[in-house]
This record gives C-alpha cells, structure tokens and sequence, in this order.
C-alpha cells in the first residue's frame, strides 16, 4: 500500500486571514491563489500492518518530534475516514528554498493527502482532497489544482462546503511571480498565533472581513478579463489590508521589514516608469512582485539592485496534484525508506 504524489506551492492573491474553527481549519473569508511552477514537495507515503508507530523522513533525514506529531496527526484524520488502522513510512522531499516566502505547509500537506488517501485505497477526487488537505494547513487546499484557484470558506459548521477549486488553469493566463527574499530569520510571531490575535484583538478586523469577499469578486472578474491593472490593483490593496488589522492587535505586531518597504516603494517606481508590476505580501518579510512575462526580466534585473534583496526567484503559473512512480523519491532517501521498512515488518515477523 504505497503511493507517491507532488504538489506545488502557492501564493494568495486575495489572502486567508484568519480562522472561525481552529482545529477543522476552517476560515473567516474566502481566497484566491496562483499555484506556482518552480517549487513543490515530492511525498511518499507506505501504510504496513508490521510497523509500531508512524515514520517521517524530510529531506533524506528522519524530522523532529514536532514536526512528525503534525504528520501523525494528520495520518490519524486520514486513518479516521478510511477505517483502517495500519501506521505509515512516509517520506518526504520539499524543493521549497527555506525561509523564500513560500509557504512549504501547502505543497507538503497537499502531496501527503494525495499520497496518503491513495495508500490506504481511498478513491478520493479533488474536491474531497481538497477538504482532507485542508485540516493539515488551510492553503494546502489550493495546492491540489494548479493555475488560479479558489477556496470557498464555507458556512456548514462541519467544514463540509469549505474546498478549493479551479478558477481559470495555468496556461490561460501566464503571468510572471518573482519572489524577493529580504530576510530569512524566523518570523516572531507565527501566522496561525497572528491570526488568532488578529481575530481576537484586531479592531480593524471588522473592515477587513466588510471589504475582503469584495475583493475576491474584482479579483475573479480581473482574471476572466484578462484585466492586468484591476488584479494588480486589488491584489495590492487586498495585501495591504490584511497587513493593517496586525497593527490593531493587541499586542500590536509588524511582518515588514525595512527591506520590505524599499521592494514596496520600487515596485511603485517601476509602474511610475511604465513597466507594470504590482507587489504582494504574506505573513512575512518577504515580497511577491506580479507582472507580465515580457517584463520579468527587467522587473528582476530591476529588484536584483537594490541591496537588500538577497535573492529573487522567478516563478509561473503550476500544475495541480499529481502521482509518479515508486522510482520517483529523491535525495537518496528511498534507500533507507526501504531498509527501515524491511527491519520492522522481519522485526516484527521475527517475534510472532
């Protein structure tokens, strides 16, 4: 019972800011998101009636408690809706540049609910892995199809109406993504506890949640029209917004950095000298710059100069979810996910 799958990452467009079920994942407003080409997570994932206990491999080495109790957890979820009871190898490699602005938790939650429901004989379709990736981290949802995708927040308290799905696919409108790597020290506070106090403390979250569901309508309608301005021009704000309500709560908080307003402000210059680019930011430093792809290098040779960026990376629209071959895993990792493997299950075989 093995199968492999990848994702990619994605970025919002329209941003998920916070949650009105914590532990189903469930948000406060509905998003919009481009999945990207370059990144992605490559996850394996082999269920075994012989194994004692569940096993994360990440990059080749096996992960930390912390980070296996997140996969433990989420194999349990799945376990829970196949009926079935058998602990998982799983094995992981995230082509994910640390600390870029990419969110690894989407690529890397989508890959393992593809992997992991096809393992255990689930016959799932997207729509309900959506809905599985979901509850391993909110945006994994849109993970699952590649181009434009939206994910719809849903009313029904059992999440059951909350899933992504596909706006317009990645070759109907390819745009450019560079990210700007301004900094890549550990963020102070984490987005799911920002969130929270967001929620929670945020006097100006009340106008964030009156405006955004707005914003998904101009941005969605930007996208049918093939309008560059209008979703730049929504994309921007929309960012903007979400950044505001942090500096209501209480205690107040900021994810930029100086270096982040010096990639903002030139964004800015750039559209002033005729070149259209817009900028996005998630919860961190670090700055997403849209623009067309007759523009891309001029807008990379353009944020490459300016001495705080540390490094750029060009991105396209992506792929959604997809499933290879057992000869697919990387880094060499497959070695040791098989020899494991075979210990246990003749451990185990050895003792009965």
């Amino acid at each position: 019972m093995e199968a492999i799958a990848k994702a990619h990452t994605n970025i919002a467009l329209i941003k998920y800011w916070g949650k009105r079920d914590e532990t189903l994942f469930l948000p406060m407003n509905s998003s919009l998101s481009i999945t990207l080409d370059r990144f992605y997570t490559t996850t394996a994932v082999q269920f075994c009636s012989c194994l004692n206990k569940d096993v994360f491999l990440l990059n080749g080495q096996i992960a930390s408690e912390a980070e296996t109790m997140k996969i433990v957890a989420f194999l349990d979820h799945v376990r829970n809706i196949a009926g079935k009871n058998m602990y998982a190898i799983v094995n992981s490699v995230n082509k994910v540049p640390t600390a870029a602005g990419f969110a690894s938790s989407a690529s890397g939650f989508a890959a393992l609910a593809a992997a992991a429901t096809k393992a255990i004989g689930m016959d799932t379709d997207n729509k309900t892995l959506s809905q599985i990736a979901r509850q391993g981290s909110g945006s994994a949802c849109r993970s699952i199809y590649g181009g434009y995708v939206e994910w719809q927040k849903g009313e029904e308290v059992d999440g059951s109406d909350s899933f992504a799905k596909p706006i317009s696919d990645k070759q109907d409108w390819n745009l450019s993504v560079l990210s700007c790597l301004v900094a890549s020290n550990e963020k102070k506070v984490l987005s799911r506890e920002g969130m929270k106090r967001t929620v929670e403390t945020s006097p100006f979250y009340k106008g964030w949640l009156d405006t955004v569901e707005k914003d998904l309508v101009q941005a969605k309608r930007a996208i049918a029209e093939r309008d560059f301005e209008m979703l730049g021009t929504v994309v921007e704000a929309n960012a903007l917004k979400m950044h505001a309500t942090t500096l209501g709560a209480n205690p107040p908080f900021m994810y930029w950095q100086s270096a982040t307003l010096e990639v903002m402000e030139h964004v800015q210059q750039l559209r002033t000298s005729g070149i259209e680019a817009y900028f996005t930011i998630d919860a961190g430093p670090n700055v997403k710059v849209i623009c067309h792809q007759k523009d891309e290098q001029a807008v990379l040779e353009h944020l490459a100069t300016l001495p705080s960026v540390q490094n750029v990376y060009l991105c396209h629209p992506g792929p959604g979810i997809s499933y290879l071959p057992d000869t697919a895993t990387e880094n060499g990792s497959k070695l040791f996910y098989k020899t494991y493997h075979q210990s246990n299950c003749e451990n185990k075989t050895s003792h009965t």
